[in-house]
């Protein structure tokens, strides 16, 4: 079952526009997850924001984004002054530019989406746009507003869809000659050489995805599976102690010293 879409919009090319919607093309949802649990009780830890100062839990309407401007000094933004700096670029992947695919090394590639028609009606348009760029063998780059700031994506047509890749900013890529213009551009020895390319080669074998498996988390679901068979131990009923206030007067100790009163 294929993902809900967690953005909508549409995608213009000139005149050519057609609804569009667009899902993560990675997952995390296989990963192994666990929860913080109290060894005594087996009860799941929770976490609370705090006063960094005053050490009282924050109730969730009292939390706010701040930005820094001055030691302890901050400039507070709600959530709905946040969403309402509108770009046109919120819900229009508006296409000006188109770059050679090469011309974009991969380091600059931040995370890949799948981009598809959300109506049928758009997916003649969509198909004219992916084919354009395809036969021209290029990319499409624009603008577009993704985790509340807009970003440069790219727009690669793959199959039948598009892939749409939100690109690093420039201050995020570091420059390579920092780190490798001090390391030796001399040529080995053509012995040397001979022999790592034969190594290579025969080590050489294509692309296959169970190559990035991950061992460790089978092993842990593995382990899982067998504690799973194992029966679970009695879980003692929580106890909730509740202390008595000090300025409550005990009722048997009131009684007790009216009786007493009353006697004298």
């Amino acid at each position: 079952m294929a993902p809900r879409s967690f953005w909508k919009g549409y995608l213009k090319l000139s005149l050519v526009n057609c609804a569009v919607s667009m899902v993560p093309a990675t997952t995390e949802s296989e990963k192994v997850r666990f929860h913080t649990l109290n060894r005594a009780t087996e009860n799941r830890v929770v976490s609370r924001y705090v006063d960094s100062v005053t050490g009282r839990e924050v109730d969730e309407d009292d939390e706010v984004k701040g930005f820094e401007r001055g030691e302890n000094e901050y400039v507070m933004l709600e959530d709905d002054e946040i969403d309402a700096v509108a770009l046109e670029s919120t819900r229009t992947i508006n296409v000006e530019t188109f770059v050679p695919k090469d011309d974009i090394e991969w380091i600059w590639y931040d995370t890949p989406h799948y981009l598809t028609p959300s109506d049928k009606v758009g997916q003649e348009a969509f198909a004219v746009i992916r084919e354009a760029m395809a036969s021209r063998e290029v990319v499409g780059i624009s603008k577009l507003v993704m985790y509340r700031r807009e970003r440069a994506v790219m727009l690669e047509p793959r199959d039948n869809g598009i892939i749409l890749w939100t690109l690093r900013y420039g201050d995020e890529v570091r420059d390579p000659k920092e780190f490798f213009s001090s390391i030796s551009s001399e040529k080995s020895e053509s012995g040397y050489m001979q022999l790592m390319e034969k190594f290579i080669e025969a080590r050489s074998t294509p692309w296959d995805p169970s190559i990035v498996d991950d061992p460790v988390q089978d092993r842990i679901l593995d382990m899982i599976a067998k504690r799973k068979k194992t029966k679970p131990r009695k879980k003692a009923p929580a106890k909730v102690e509740t202390k008595r206030p000090s300025n409550v007067i005990d009722i048997m100790d009131a009684l007790k010293k009216s009786l007493e009163a009353s006697k004298k």
